[in-house]
């Protein structure tokens, strides 16, 4: 039997990189998917579409996870359609570049509403409907390389990545009592869209020749790492972060 037979798996930011290849990853293992995104309705049904093909139930969600109600909404639509969810992969998030001494107290909040609030609301609604229907649970959140402070035009980003893995430790600590896991992810540089918004494919290949392993993440690469802390086989981590760089952080 697939790993996630049974399971209900939300994912959100999932039209497109990262959350993409985890929504896939986690339908191939056996897993229904719910598809979250925020502007992109084509591509969140053409994802629930293709989770479908897989023989697994899902459904696209709208919701912007700066917003409180549209989160419990999601969670309400996802428990209404699929069932309670058993694993949330906090993947949604922002990284407009804005160097320090030019950013203003709106470039600081959509950063922090998004990647950090909207995590921990999104994390408050998943474990609410675990703990309520009694199932044991997961949540992944994605951290970044950032949180070591090395992010260019992004002390924004970089306060919201830290911020993840405090939060992630902390709610590992609240939740474990009732069998919900919490741990992050910290990706590397990872071939999607978002380096390609701040650096161009010179900058990003000579980033490329530092990493140890030779090559740059595939957003695959994130996925199995959050298959993994997800599954029975990580059934005695939490509160840990999981830096998935090819070598170029080794804490």
């Amino acid at each position: 039997m697939a790993e996630f037979a049974g399971k209900v798996v939300l994912v959100t930011g999932a039209q497109q990189g990262i959350g993409r290849e985890a929504a896939l990853a986690f339908a191939e293992a056996g897993a229904d998917v719910a598809v979250n995104y925020l502007d992109d309705e084509a591509a969140g049904r053409r994802l629930a579409d293709e989770i479908g093909g897989h023989g697994r139930r899902a459904v696209a969600v709208r919701a912007d996870v700066a917003r409180l109600p549209e989160i419990e909404a999601m969670v309400a639509a996802v428990v209404r359609q699929l069932g309670p969810v058993d694993v949330l992969i906090n993947n949604a998030g922002v990284f407009p570049r804005v160097a320090a001494a030019a950013m203003s107290e709106d470039d600081w909040d959509y950063v922090l509403d998004v990647n950090l609030k909207g995590s921990f609301f999104c994390a408050r609604a998943a474990a609410r409907e675990m703990i309520a229907h009694g199932r044991d649970g997961a949540i992944v959140n994605l951290a970044s390389q950032a949180i070591r402070g090395s992010s260019p035009r992004g002390v924004h980003y970089a306060a919201s990545k830290g911020g993840i893995v405090s939060m992630t430790r902390a709610l590992a600590l609240e939740l474990a009592p009732h069998r919900i896991r919490v741990n992050a992810i910290a990706p590397g540089l990872t071939d999607t869209a978002q380096p390609r918004y701040g650096m161009s494919e010179a900058e990003i290949a000579e980033r490329v020749r530092e990493i140890p392993l030779g090559r740059i993440g595939q957003p695959r690469d994130i996925a199995n790492a959050a298959l993994f802390l997800a599954s029975k086989a990580a059934a005695y981590i939490t509160g840990q972060t999981l830096h998935v760089n090819g070598g170029t952080y080794m804490p």
